[in-house]
């Protein structure tokens, strides 16, 4: 899965184009740059790979988060509907935006259930947030078309779906923005940084300001003279993340998507013979990234041993209804409200008033969904690994055959 397994030659050129000209910052010193604009660059190649008109480099996959929400002007007071099978960043920049997070169950796709939609629209509902989850898609034309209806405009999480497709058309360009994630082992990475996306002019010269304390980005005046029409913080993304980029995109299509869809397959064919295992759903499946393969058994006991069988043989399945980081069901700093704060904001508001809370049995399909599925990450070097998991696969149908 991780683009840091195919770091190389290629990376090493962008990188030193940027340290020979000693200028790291993605804005200014133009005498010194001898053109050389990395992050500038990435922005318009990924523009372009994705079908959309506008692309923001920021420092991380959270930062687009709370660069989207900020340019949508969602805060307090305001709710945004998600899903409770996500990484936390997702629920965090809502948060973080001092807005609520509204938690709708998924779907066989393991992503936002379109139908569970509407029984969570209040009159203070500003956005919905669904999140291409494990390299598969959403049903984004159904979540997009309830959307629509609503005049609610959607946020596409997309931080690990980076080259997924709904048919045809990129993840990521389906709704009002789409955020994505370039960390150290996401699909391609830059370290630390991400993107968001967008055919709204307006809505990208509002992130573009709010992303770097709120400059207005005059190319008439010099930086530092230019004006500001609200304040902002600092998520920008820094010239050697932009040259990481660049060479990482120029692989993702015919390097880490094909050997990511060529061992997942051979692993699908192995589960396809096991007497009960089923698959997730994709809405597309010639635009799944192949970054996961998840798989169900048909009840939580099976799921349990299924997985334990594989981990006895050194090849572990991801279970995911005990995963700390990923499903609603395991966040006790969300559940228990958690701050750091003295206050407890966001929990609390400044008088000592709870405005939120969340039950830990909420979601119970979500629960159910989850409880039943085992996940293999896929990688794009894994050639070795394959026997291991193969044998795995095959001793852990043995034991459930016998149970």
């Amino acid at each position: 899965m991780p683009g840091y397994e195919v770091l190389g030659e290629e990376e090493k050129k962008q990188i030193l184009e940027v340290l020979a000209s000693k200028v790291l910052f993605r804005y200014e010193f133009h005498a010194q740059r001898a053109g050389v604009y990395k992050v500038a660059e990435f922005e318009k190649a990924f523009s372009e790979y994705c079908g959309v008109k506008c692309a923001l480099a920021v420092s991380s996959g959270t930062a687009a988060l709370k660069v989207a929400l900020a340019a949508l002007g969602i805060g307090p007071g305001d709710e945004v509907i998600t899903q409770g099978f996500t990484f936390v960043a997702t629920w965090e920049a809502i948060l973080e935006a001092g807005a609520i997070p509204i938690f709708a169950e998924i779907d066989d796709t393991l992503c936002m259930d379109p139908g569970a939609i509407r029984k969570k629209v209040t009159s203070r509902t500003k956005a919905i947030l669904p999140v291409h989850m494990c390299g598969g898609q959403a049903r984004i034309d159904e979540i997009t078309g309830v959307a629509n209806k609503l005049g609610i405009p959607v946020i596409e999480d997309t931080a690990q779906a980076c080259g997924g497709s709904f048919k045809g058309k990129k993840l990521g360009s389906f709704g009002a923005m789409g955020c994505f994630s370039f960390d150290s082992v996401k699909t391609i990475t830059t370290g630390e940084g991400g993107m968001v996306t967008t055919d709204d002019q307006n809505l990208y010269t509002r992130a573009s300001e709010y992303h770097d304390h709120g400059h207005d980005h005059d190319v008439r005046v010099g930086r530092g003279l230019e004006k500001r029409n609200f304040v902002g913080f600092n998520y920008r993304m820094m010239e050697l993340q932009g040259a990481l980029g660049l060479a990482q995109l120029e692989k993702l299509d015919p390097v880490i998507i094909k050997r990511q869809r060529e061992n997942k397959q051979v692993l699908k064919d192995a589960l396809t013979a096991v007497k009960g295992v089923t698959f997730r759903t994709l809405p597309d499946p010639e635009g799944d990234i192949a970054s996961f393969l998840i798989f169900f058994l048909p009840t939580t006991e099976k799921a349990r041993t299924f997985a334990m069988a594989m981990a006895q043989e050194g090849s572990p399945p991801v279970y995911w209804h005990e995963n700390t980081w990923h499903y609603y069901g395991k966040w006790e700093h969300l559940l228990e409200g958690k701050s750091p704060l003295s206050s407890g904001y966001p929990f609390r508001d400044p008088e000592g008033a709870v405005r939120a809370s969340f039950h830990p049995e909420a979601l119970p399909i979500t629960s159910s969904i989850l409880s039943k599925a085992l996940t293999i990450p896929i990688n794009v070097n894994m050639e070795k690994d394959l026997p291991g998991k193969l044998k795995a696969i095959g001793k852990a149908a043995e034991v459930l055959k016998a149970a």
